[in-house]
Parts: C-alpha cells; structure tokens; sequence
C-alpha cells in the first residue's frame, strides 16, 4: 500500500505542468555581505519582475532558514545574512543550499540550488601546543614517530596541503601523505641517530601550511627528549577501530575497546590508552578507560546532531614510544523525532462562493529521522469538503473539491496528520481553522406564506394593523433586511397610498381613515430585500380586510320620505284583522349585524289599530276596522339596525280608512300632479265646500219637500208607493242634485299621476231622516260622516235601483 502512495505521488508530481525540471544553480562565497546580489533569479526562469509582485512570489526552504532574500521589484536573490560554509555544511566537500522559489495564482514552483563557495578564512591548527617525543637514542635511523596532524576547516586548495619543521636540521624531516583508505598522516622521521651524551633534548617548531591566497599556517613546539633503550613502541592490533551505538544508548555503554601491544618488558612495555582529539571534534561524548582502552559514552547521544565520530587513540608504553589509531563512532538512528509540518500559507476566511480546487493551505512535512524513521505520509481526517494534494517533493496543498455553504457549515476544523513509517510510528497533526465568509446568496423568507391584518374602518390615522417579518440565513449586511410596498406587477401603479410599512421592523399602518362602504379589503405586496450586492428580495401579500362599523343609519326606500305630504294607504272598512296595509322597506349599508334592521311602531294616531313585523317591517291591522276610527290615520315606524350603539330612522306613514267600496279610479285629467300639491289641495277644499253647500241646500229643500208630502199623506193617509219612491228619484235626478244623502270623501294621492274619487256606500232616505255632520278636516283634506244608516235597512224601492253589494262594485273613471 505505501508503495502504491508512492507512486502516486511521483505521478501526480511529474504531470505538474507548473514545476520546473532543471533547478536554477547559482553559486556564492562563504562570508559575503548581507545585500550581496547572488543572481537574477526572474531573468533565469523567464519572469518578468511584474509578475513577481502580482503572484506572491516568495522563498520556501525545508528548515525554513531563509538565508536569501527575493527582491520582488527586481527580481534579484540577495544575501539575507553572512554565510559560513563550514557553519553550514562542515567537511562536506560540497556545500548546497536548496530552497524552492514559488509563485501563486497559479501555483508554480522553481527549484533554486545556491552553492557556497570556500574561502581561506580559517589558518591550521594543532590540537596541542606542545609535543613531547622520548627517542631512544639507538633509535634506527628511519625511525617514524607519529604527529597528530593540524586541523583546517577550509576544504580543498585552502586546507593543509604541507608540512615543515623549523629550523631546518640533519636529525629530523617531516612525512606527510594519504594511506590507502584516504585517511592522512604525518610522521616525525629520524634522519640521523641521536647522541643523547651530546645533546640530551631538542626544540623545534612543527609548521603546517595550507594552499590558500595567501596562504595561512599554525604551529605546535615539538619536545626531543633522547632516553636510552626503549627501542619498541606500542603497536595497535588495528590501524583503525570502527563501532556503532544506538543513538538512545544509555550513558556508560561500552562503544568499543582499542588494544595494543609492546614487546618490550618492564615500564617500557606497560601501555597506557588516552585520546588524541583533533580540532572539531569533541572528546566530550565518550570517554577511555586508560588501562583496558574501553570507550564509553559519557552522555546521551543524537542522530540529528551528529551522525558519527572521529576519535584518535595513542598508546603509550612506559619507555614514551607511543603508537596512535583512529576509532571511528557510528551513530545508528532511531525513531525519536515526530514529523514537523512547516505552514508556508494558508487563506482563512474563505469565502463560501470559492470554486472547488482553490488552494486554502501550503505547507511542507520534513523529519529529522533517516530511512524509514524519516519517510513521511500525510493524511486528512473525515473531510468530505477538503482534500489534500501532493504539490512538490515534500509540499502539500489543502484544496476544495466542492461548493461550500456558509449556512450549513461556518467553520471547518480540519487535521492533517503526519505520521513517519518508524516503528513504532511517530505522528504530528496539524490543525487548520477555516471560517467561512458569507457570500449573499439567501433572499429573505417571510414567516407566513401570507398575511391577514384586519382594521375597523373609521380608523384613526397612522394606525398599527400588524406586522410582516423576514429573515435571511445571511450574516452581516446580508441578512439586514428592508421591507417596501411594490406593484403586484411592473406595470402597474404604485401600491395603495393609503398603506405604509415600516422598512424596519416590518410594522404595517393605515394612513387614513377607511369606509367599508367603499373599500372591503386592501391587498398589497411587501417586498423583504436584504443590503447585499446584489441585493435579494422576496415577496409576500398582505390582505387588509376592514371591518364595518355601525356608522350607517338604516334608509327607508318604501315608503318615500320625500314626498309632502307623505302618501297615503287605503284600508277598506271592512278588512280584517292580519290585513296588510303596507310594508316599510328599509337597508343599512353596514354588514352583518350592523345591517341586521328591525322595525318598531313609534307612534301612529290610534296605537292598538296597527302592528308593525319586527322582521319584515309588514304594517297590519291588529283588528278590524270600525266606523268609529279616524278615517286618517298617522303612523311613524322606527327602523333600527342591530349595531353598538344602534342607529335608527323613522318612516312617516298615512293610511286611509274608506268603506268597502272597490278601487274606484279618476281619469287621469280630473286631478293634479304631485309636482301641483298645495294648489290642488286648495282647489279642491274650495270645491268640496262648494259641493257641500250646494248638497246641505238641496238636502234641506228634499227635506222641507219630504215634510210637506207626509203632511199631506196623512191628511190624505196614503202611504208611499213603489211609483212614488221612484218618482221622487227620478225628480231628485231631473233637477240635477241627489235625491238622498251621502257621505263620500276626496282623496288624494301622488306617485301614480292619478287621482281617485272614491265612493262610499250611499245613504238612502230613513226615518227618521238622518243629518250628515261635517268631521273634523286637516288643511290637506277634510273627512265627513253620516249617521249610522247602512243599505241593509233601506229596501231597493224599484226594480231598476241597484243594490248595495251591487253599487259597491262599480268602478267610475
């Protein structure tokens, strides 16, 4: 499986089309100035220095040391400090200083290597300032001692390249050379045998020179003693020791042991080990048992710091000949270091609208382990929304691979763990806190699908009827919501003046009072618009539905008001007690109880004759008519409505009693128009007086005439006759006034553009004969009756007379 990753990675790493291939190479020497110009890095990679500034161009390195610095403006790498090569790099023969150039929008990178170039900034040194050497004086001459040679930092031409000794003399010259295996040496040789009679100790200086311009030297004093017979020095069993240690090895553990041997006897053959430490290196980590030459750690080691160890060992045995061998320490690595993550960028907020593929993180994963301990893989922990890509060698990028939602998910919390391939494995996470920035792309939604606000009409101004709310699942000015009325659609006028909302809070006001008589309902539409950009709105109606008031007094249609004076009715004498004289026909422009009317005799000229339906405003009689009731009657009904408080009008109403003579109907030319009321009323007085002049003095002459003939018939004692009573008729008809009394009266109506004379019954002649009275009259009418004479007692006299029933059903026009 981890090889599989790898090979995926090494795919997806050469298909970068943005990496380039071949690294730009510079060079350096150790020591420059900070500010010292290394190379153009934007001319060799073929960038313009515009292009530097617009894409974020900076430097990443592994350790994250920047040791240059990127002039964007010019596109030059300068030195941002002094270099030290041997700070930096050691003894390495070749010193480079890898680092990445990268670019963003798009994402590119360059490999840039710096090599640091050495200088002679560093003069030979010994490691001793003093060197003691006991010759014997029968030394062979030929014979070789061993010198711990001096240590130059500087590699190359300007490390050591000689050796001297000072001043020049015929016992001593210096061997300096390579072995086999590429380790130096150099070797005190003896020239010519020692006379320890004539000269017992020598001084001379040890001179080592490098190859530098110019060149630099360091010296040691070498010490001759001459003694006498120890011809055998020491002899290590090998020329060089080579041992490993765990880097977590305790302190005390044995590294190695070195052995060597002396053929002489005596002190001249007891050996003693001790270290030789050449400069650069530190003694400090082991030290040596000087009788067994064991070598042991005196403190805890570190792969990270030093991988291995150089060590000298001198033998010396009793005599002073001495024998040196290098020991080589070996530090093995173990899995102590976690991997590190190194955040080169990483862009939070991230607006919710991003496209999937923007980069939000970059950063790089290094481990201070080797092999295995230091193979490093990276994961992301349960993230639909995120993913992570390898970008280069041991970059990684944190991108999207879908659309965010702010409202679903303001806040991604997200773990990149690093886990070396140790065992037992190491692992480092990395938390990224990616907030979300809102992006307006919720339009508010209102709480209601609609709204129903009710207001009573009549209603005071700038009255709160309720209220409309929205709310946008935006942040910030994206969620700040207004509320304005707007057409229902684009054409149309504007909304109702009469309404307003608050662009608030959303609160709804009339204006101005309304009339349910005018206007029932009001629907308008608010529109909810949040403050992005663009702006997003929603619409919503608002009903207003007034309800009525009891501000309508009832109107009367029937009868009409306007007339004066007000119609009249005619009830025959002779109807009965349910009769329906008229009904009253009234509506109230309020709704429902308010319009609700019942009606309600207020006042009439004989109360107990009429009854007035409280439901169907019928007016009836309540019992029959009698002669003794006023032929004019008054009546006022009160009309009220069921409102709080309740409103009410009265409706003027005149009925007529007649007797039960059937409609008798005038022409049409006989009487006035209504448009001629007083004038025609006062004609016809004037004529109904003259009319009931004329009839007193005939009724009196028939009178005087009728007395003269009964006293002559009871002189005579004749009674009368049919042909009598029958001549006296047609007498009575031949001088052109009525032969008996009658009682009639003149009624006038309006509305039809005809008059009726109405007849009543006719009064014919009794005894004793009855005297008409003239009732009481108005200043429109006047109303006259007879004594109680009816046609039942009055025999027809002649067969061509008519009856009463047969009278009554004439009809005169």
């Amino acid at each position: 499986m981890a090889i599989a990753r790898q090979v995926l990675c090494l795919s997806a790493f050469l298909s970068l089309p943005h990496i380039r291939s071949e690294p730009l190479r510079y060079s350096v020497a150790e020591e420059g100035e900070s500010g010292s110009v290394v190379g153009n890095v934007a001319e060799d990679a073929g960038l313009a220095p515009a292009q530097l500034s617009a894409r974020r161009a900076r430097l990443a390195s592994e350790d994250g040391r920047q040791h240059f610095r990127l002039e964007r403006g010019t596109g030059r790498l300068v030195l941002a400090e002094r270099l030290d090569r041997e700070e930096l790099c050691g003894q390495a023969a070749t010193c480079t200083l890898p680092f990445e150039l990268v670019l963003a929008n798009p994402l590119q990178f360059f490999r840039v290597e710096v090599a640091v170039e050495d200088i002679n900034d560093h003069a030979p040194v010994f490691p001793e300032e003093q060197v003691t050497f006991k010759i014997p004086e029968r030394s062979d001459p030929g014979s070789r001692f061993p010198l711990v040679g001096a240590r130059d930092l500087d590699i190359g031409s300007n490390s050591i390249q000689a050796y001297s000794i000072s001043p020049e003399n015929e016992y001593f010259s210096v061997n300096f050379g390579s072995r086999s295996n590429g380790d130096k040496y150099v070797e005190l040789v003896l020239e010519k045998p020692l006379d320890r009679e004539e000269q017992s100790e020598m001084g001379y200086i040890f001179i080592a020179m490098d190859g530098g311009s110019p060149p630099r030297s360091g010296s040691t004093q070498i010490h001759i003693i001459v003694l006498d017979v120890n011809d055998n020095a020491p002899v290590f069993t090998q020329d060089r020791y080579v041992g490993k240690v765990f880097e977590n090895a305790p302190e005390g553990s044995v590294v190695l042991s070195v052995v060597a041997t002396d053929l002489d006897a005596g002190s001249n053959g007891d050996i003693s080990y001790q270290f030789s430490q050449g400069v650069g290196q530190s003694d400090s980590a082991f030290v040596i048992d000087p009788v067994s030459g064991e070598i042991k750690l005196s403190k805890p080691l570190d792969f990270e710091a030093a991988d291995k160890y150089e060590l000298s060992v001198q033998a010396t045995d009793g005599g002073g000949l001495s024998a040196i061998c290098k020991v080589l320490v070996e530090v093995v690595d173990v899995n102590d270091n976690a991997p590190e993550l190194v955040v080169s960028s990483f862009s939070s907020p991230l607006p919710e609208n991003a496209l999937p593929g923007t980069v939000v993180a970059l950063f790089a994963v290094r481990d201070r382990d080797s092999g295995a301990n230091g193979k490093i893989s990276c994961a992301l922990e349960d993230q639909m929304s995120f993913s992570l890509h390898p970008a280069y060698k041991n970059y990684y990028e944190l991108v999207t691979v879908s659309m965010l939602d702010r409202e679903e998910t303001a806040q991604y919390i997200l773990s990149v763990t690093a886990a070396d391939a140790g065992s037992p494995s190491l692992t480092t996470t990395q938390t990224f806190t990616v907030d979300i920035s809102d992006v307006n792309d919720n339009a508010p939604v209102f709480n209601q699908t609609s709204y129903t606000m009710y207001v009573r009409e009549n209603n005071v101004p700038t009255v709160l009827v309720g209220a409309v709310s929205a709310a946008d699942a935006d942040v910030g000015s994206n969620a700040k919501v207004a509320y304005s009325l707007v057409p229902a659609h684009p054409t149309e006028q504007p909304p109702c003046s009469c309404i307003s909302v608050n662009s608030e809070n959303g609160d709804v006001f009339v204006l101005r009072p309304l009339d349910y008589e005018q206007v029932k309902q009001i629907e308008v539409l608010v529109s909810a618009s949040d403050a992005g950009s663009p702006a997003l709105s929603a619409n919503v109606t608002v009903r207003l539905v007034v309800v009525d008031e009891n501000d309508n007094a009832p109107l009367v249609l029937y009868p009409s008001q306007d007339s004066n004076p007000p119609s009249s009715e005619v009830v025959p004498l002779s109807a009965e007690a349910g009769y329906l004289v008229t009904k009253v026909v009234a509506v109230d422009a309020d709704s429902g109880q308010n319009s609700w009317l019942s009606y309600h005799l207020l006042r009439a000229t004989d109360p107990g004759l009429f009854v007035v339906g409280a439901q169907s405003g019928e007016v009836r009689l309540r019992r029959p008519v009698t002669e003794r009731d006023a032929v004019k009657q008054r009546l006022i009904v009160l009309v009220r409505d069921n409102g709080q408080p309740p409103l009410s009008a009265t409706a003027s109403l005149s009925a007529l009693l007649l007797s039960d003579f059937s409609d008798v109907h005038l022409s049409h030319n006989s009487l006035a128009t209504e448009d001629e009321g007083d004038s025609l009323t006062t004609y016809l007085i004037i004529s109904l007086v003259f009319v009931s002049i004329l009839f007193l003095a005939s009724m009196a002459a028939f009178v005087a005439l009728k007395v003269c003939k009964r006293n002559e018939l009871k002189d005579r004692h004749v009674l009368y006759g049919a042909g009598t009573l029958q001549s006296g008729l047609a007498d009575g008809g031949a001088a052109g006034t009525l032969p008996h009394p009658y009682c009639y009266e003149i009624s006038l109506t309006t509305g039809s553009g005809n008059s009726e004379f109405k007849f009543l019954k006719p009064i014919l002649p009794s005894l004793p004969p009855q005297h008409c009275t003239t009732g009481g009259a108005t200043d429109d009418e006047q109303d006259f009756s007879c004594g109680p004479i009816t046609l039942e007692e009055v025999a027809p006299a002649q067969p061509g007379m008519l009856s009463a029933e047969q009278f009554n059903s004439l009809s005169f026009k």
